[in-house]
């Protein structure tokens, strides 16, 4: 059941010029009270949030991320994604060591987990994974030796990741560690107007499982997951100076980030909103799905340069951040009711007993009176076949509670199990 429809929230940061750019003018008027900026004379914008280039870290988490955590840790899906044009700030706004977001959430999910008050009953479980997808191929960055990587939707219409890594973090300092080593296989390179420009779009992804569970027969899971989004900046060749292999990955680059732009462009448009959009062009359009008209609570980071010699490339952006406010998306809580189940089940099972209870009370009292015994054979035969319609239905109610204990395993593995469950329950086992 959908709990609400929530737009995409926005927040635009504005980094402070750079070295090189001291000498230009600066394109960008920001007033941070009213989240509102002013683009070369006249255009102007409001968003969620605006930074200016003096916003800290942490006052960036605080008013524009913060929430969405709190969101993940209730049973939400999250995501984050920073957009931008190269030498933006984005990899620094997501990622930037013990200060970026992506630490700073960990600080407070992993504060969560130890502080929560739970009991015997109640557990905990933090999984992390990191890919990105290079020159449009999918690569797990905590398993070098994992070849590229399919994305599909499994039989609930949900996106997976066939093969990524998906590893348990017990603190922070081991989601950390993770990080680092993410960070030092992820693609990247120099161009002219970044040194250390990600050549990749980057996806790192808490999941969170909260089992609380009285008995065998009274299971409740809630799993969300968190995705930090971290893209590569689109880029102009003559800007960058890109050629060869620089200028390929620039090509898929922005092949990627027009793929992106082509879903908000169809999730915005109200004309367009039950018509196609286009997730399928491109891997990171695929991989968010969910984040962009679907189950998750979303939050674009825009990075802007506010040099005049960025104008157009800002502008573009701003556009984008527009358009991405009118997407609406459909969360709800990530509540896999087993136990509702097991007892709606359980409880046709009692009806059923009662209900043979009843027949058999019935037919005891009939043939105690004086009938024929063609009659009392034909109730006989009736209760008979009546209590093998029950004990069939039985068996087969408990094989479907067994079989909500088979979400987590693989596709193998289910198969296997189904088997099993199938054979033992309906007597086809063949003893050796």
């Amino acid at each position: 059941m959908v709990d609400d429809i929530a737009s995409v929230k926005v927040a635009v940061r504005v980094r402070p010029l750079l070295d090189r750019e001291k000498d230009k003018r600066e394109c960008i008027h920001v007033f941070v009270n009213k989240n509102q900026l002013l683009l070369g004379k006249d255009q102007s914008f409001s968003f969620d949030h605006v930074f200016d280039g003096v916003a800290t870290q942490a006052a960036v988490f605080e008013e524009a991320v913060k929430p969405l955590v709190e969101s993940f840790k209730g049973g939400y899906n999250a995501t984050v994604f920073a957009y931008g044009q190269t030498g933006s700030g984005k990899t620094y706004t997501v990622e930037g060591g013990s200060e970026g977001i992506i630490s700073r959430a960990a600080d407070d999910i992993f504060a969560f987990v130890s502080t929560e008050n739970y009991d015997e009953y109640t557990s905990f479980e933090v999984r992390v994974s990191y890919l990105e997808i290079y020159l449009d191929e999918v690569k797990d960055l905590l398993n070098k030796a994992a070849e590229t990587l399919n994305i599909r939707e499994d039989e609930k219409g949900h996106i997976v990741v066939q093969g990524l890594k998906e590893i348990k973090v017990e603190s922070v300092e081991d989601l950390r560690n993770l990080m680092r080593y993410g960070m030092a296989v992820r693609t990247t390179g120099a161009t002219l107007m970044n040194e250390h420009s990600s050549r990749s779009h980057a996806v790192l992804t808490f999941y969170l499982d909260k089992k609380s569970s009285r008995s065998a027969r009274n299971l409740e899971v809630i799993s969300s997951k968190f995705h930090f989004v971290d893209l590569a900046g689109s880029e102009r060749a003559n800007r960058t100076g890109n050629v060869g292999e620089r200028f390929k990955e620039s090509v898929h680059i922005n092949s990627g980030l027009l793929a992106l732009g082509n879903v908000i462009h169809a999730l915005s448009d109200p004309k367009r909103r039950t018509g196609h959009v286009p997730y399928r062009e491109s891997k990171i359009t695929r991989l968010l799905k969910d984040s962009l008209g679907g189950n998750s609570r979303t939050l674009m980071i825009t990075c802007v340069s506010p040099s005049m010699d960025s104008f157009e490339e800002t502008f573009n952006s701003l556009k984008y951040a527009k358009r991405a406010r009118m997407i609406k998306n459909r969360p709800i809580v990530n509540k896999d009711i087993i136990e509702l189940e097991m007892k709606r089940m359980e409880s046709e099972i009692l009806y059923l007993r009662e209900q043979l209870k009843t027949r058999e009370k019935s037919s005891s009292e009939v043939s105690s009176e004086a009938y024929s015994d063609d009659s009392t054979r034909e109730l006989t035969s009736e209760l008979n076949t009546y209590k093998a319609l029950v004990a069939e239905s039985i068996k087969e109610i408990k094989y479907c509670i067994e079989k909500k204990s088979l979400n987590k395993l693989s596709k193998y593995e289910k198969q296997e199990k189904k088997k099993h469950l199938f054979c033992r329950h309906f007597g086809m086992i063949n003893k050796r």
